[in-house]
């Protein structure tokens, strides 16, 4: 696996992944009062296969967990599917 910094960008409404200095994947987001949404998710292909959607999805799911004031709504195929193999993560699903 890749050394990958995530953080949260709001300006862009995303969390971005730098791996080796440079953006490697992002998640794009909508946060309303109740919810963050998930609405796309992206990893560069010269770094696929490498940890940085994991960091990406695991960064944005403890993020909204160390909040607690939002549900998560994973419209994001990849964040419904990282939620989907880590049931730790149910509980923050809305509805």
């Amino acid at each position: 696996m890749t050394d990958v910094i995530v953080t949260d960008n709001p300006d862009a409404k995303r969390f971005e992944a730098h791996a080796d200095g440079v953006l490697a994947g992002f998640a794009d987001y909508i946060r309303t009062d109740e919810l963050m949404v998930f609405t796309h998710t992206e990893v560069d292909p010269a770094f696929e296969g490498k940890g940085v959607g994991s960091a990406l999805a695991r960064f944005a799911l403890d993020a909204v967990r160390a909040e607690g004031t939002h549900k998560v709504m994973p419209q994001c195929p990849f964040i419904k599917a990282w939620i989907a193999k880590h049931p730790d993560d149910i509980p923050l699903v809305y509805g």
